[in-house]
């Protein structure tokens, strides 16, 4: 009931923006697509690897985007060979109300956070890792230009977007969310207890207020609130996180911040409240054991700062070359759980079509940075090293 009320207050604030007009787009379709290779070499727990230097397919995709009587469909599948797995990344139908409203309906971005992406690097931002950058999932957005310069985004999402192959039967899938596995929590005794949680995403709401106050300029804040449903007590829990950012270019450098507050609240099959909830994306959910849990840690502030600055070049074909520092951390509320810290150098090469990141990504607890996949997240490890990877990912976009 509560959804319900709220959707009906969005809808009928979005229309008090709305007048219809005759829409001009001609009519026609595109295809695109990308194929992406990594060459990596990395550097964990267990030392340097035998297998160094080492070239993976990182991806190719398809994409479809065109208009037809007013009507927009953007739509993207994308084949990922290293993870076995292949999944929608976006798909929707569009429609503008007017010059001030624009509707999605379909699978697209989450309006949380910084708009667009939070990073500069091809690793992302932790928020990524968290479900809280680069989000897609299934319902309606708004895109509302109150101002010339206030931007807001309403949205409705039922559920995550369609899941494809994988590990776990919902953990197949572009962007991370919270999916049926192992979560834990801890006990009066300072124990963490590992335990079955049959959690997954449900009727979710967001909305983002950006304000430009200067041409370069952007200052912003975002809400959602949504539910946790454990499918074996029938029972739902009210998830919620806000963030507030800022993105500015003063001459060629680029700088993008952002501090976001996550209470995941969720419940294990036997009705514990959690500590760490499991989450999954590519086909994998986060691992678990050792000594410490997988998944990720319910509640938690998340820091994200990043600095680029771009070269504009004429050397044949490459047109630029952007150096960037990613840095982000995830200092987390149980207080015997490790923070997770990601730092990633870089530079993006750009050549017409062909776009070249060379990372050198370094990670404490960071669950893709390590010999044990998916742990880090939730209890963490102490005393951990700085594990690292070089990459470098190679990509033809058309």
């Amino acid at each position: 009931m509560f959804f319900k009320r709220v959707v009906l207050l969005v809808t009928l604030l979005i229309f008090s923006f709305t007048a219809f007009s005759e829409d001009s787009k001609q009519d026609g379709f595109k295809i695109g697509g990308a194929m992406r290779y990594n060459i990596l070499a990395t550097n964990y727990e267990n030392g340097w690897s035998k297998l160094n230097p080492q070239a993976t397919w990182d991806t190719w995709r398809l994409n479809v985007d065109g208009s037809m009587s007013g009507v927009d469909l953007s739509f993207e599948y994308r084949f990922y060979p290293t993870s076995d797995t292949h999944f929608i990344h976006h798909g929707y139908l569009g429609y503008a109300f007017s010059d001030k409203v624009y509707m999605k309906v379909g699978v697209s971005q989450v309006p949380f956070g910084l708009p667009g992406f939070a990073s500069h690097s091809w690793w992302f931002q932790i928020p990524y890792y968290l479900g809280l950058e680069d989000d897609y999932d299934m319902g309606v957005k708004f895109d509302i230009e109150a101002t010339d310069k206030l931007n807001l985004t309403l949205a409705y999402f039922r559920q995550p977007e369609p899941a494809g192959p994988g590990f776990d039967a919902l953990a197949g899938r572009y962007s991370y969310d919270i999916v049926p596995g192992q979560g834990a929590f801890v006990d009066s005794n300072g124990d963490i207890v590992m335990t079955d949680a049959t959690n997954q995403e449900l009727n979710q709401i967001n909305a983002r207020l950006v304000w430009h106050f200067d041409e370069n300029w952007h200052v912003g804040l975002s809400a959602q609130a949504g539910g946790i449903y454990n499918t074996s007590l029938d029972e739902t829990d009210l998830s919620t996180a806000i963030a507030a950012h800022l993105e500015g270019n003063f001459g060629r450098f680029n700088l993008k911040t952002e501090v976001i507050r996550y209470d995941y609240s969720a419940k294990s099959n036997n009705g514990d409240m959690l500590d760490v909830v499991q989450m999954g994306g590519y086909g994998y959910h986060y691992g678990g054991g050792d000594g410490y849990t997988g998944g990720v840690a319910s509640k938690a502030n998340v820091y994200v700062a990043g600095l680029a600055y771009t070269f504009p070049v004429n050397w044949g074909p490459i047109t630029s070359i952007q150096t960037y520092l990613d840095y982000s951390m995830v200092d987390k509320d149980v207080e015997i759980f490790h923070d997770t810290h990601f730092l990633i150098p870089g530079m993006l090469i750009t050549a017409g079509p062909l776009y070249t990141y060379l990372d050198y990504a370094l990670g404490k607890n960071q669950p893709w940075l390590t010999d044990s996949f998916g742990k880090g997240l939730g209890s963490g490890v102490g005393n951990q090293e700085w594990n690292s990877r070089f990459n470098i990912n190679l990509g033809y976009y058309f």
